[in-house]
């Protein structure tokens, strides 16, 4: 009897199609492309989505809505994970490092959930308000950088 560790898979692929091996074959001649036409040809190709004529899937479905394309992506993290961060100054790099933003090439804005006792400089790309007032009022400071700067160290 067979043990359950020495079955194997069966072959789950056919064999590559072979084209142009003789008419015997039953893909010889044309080699399964038809008579005449574009994608008879070699080197043919249509663009991506083109659907030989039919209306493409990116056309028929229905659109509703405003997409801005020149709408700002921020990553977010609010006050309470700055405070349990011990260090003096936080900057982007910072906050990478300690695994609470993923991406140092996306701008980083700092809401104000959560309260914060100890002074600290915090660098980021934007603040709410909310999170400036509680910054400074704990006797912080708040440093808006820009994304090319950022960049540029990369």
């Amino acid at each position: 009897m067979e043990q359950i560790y020495t079955l194997r898979k069966p072959e789950s692929h056919r064999d590559r199609k072979r084209v142009g091996r003789g008419t015997a074959s039953g893909h010889g001649k044309t080699s399964c492309r038809g008579q005449k036409g574009q994608m008879s040809r070699s080197g043919a190709r249509s663009k991506p989505g083109y659907e030989g004529g039919q209306m493409p899937l990116q056309r028929r479905v229905p659109k509703r809505g405003f997409n801005n394309i020149f709408k700002e992506e921020y990553q977010v993290i609010n006050i309470e994970q700055l405070a349990a961060l011990d260090a003096a100054e936080i900057s982007v790099d910072v906050l990478k490092k300690k695994g609470l933003i993923k991406k140092s090439n996306v701008k980083v804005k700092v809401l104000g959930t959560g309260e914060i006792a100890k002074s600290i400089k915090v660098t980021a790309d934007a603040f709410s308000a909310a999170a400036k007032e509680k910054i400074e009022k704990a006797g912080g400071s708040v440093v808006i950088q820009s994304l090319k700067a950022n960049t540029e160290e990369l």
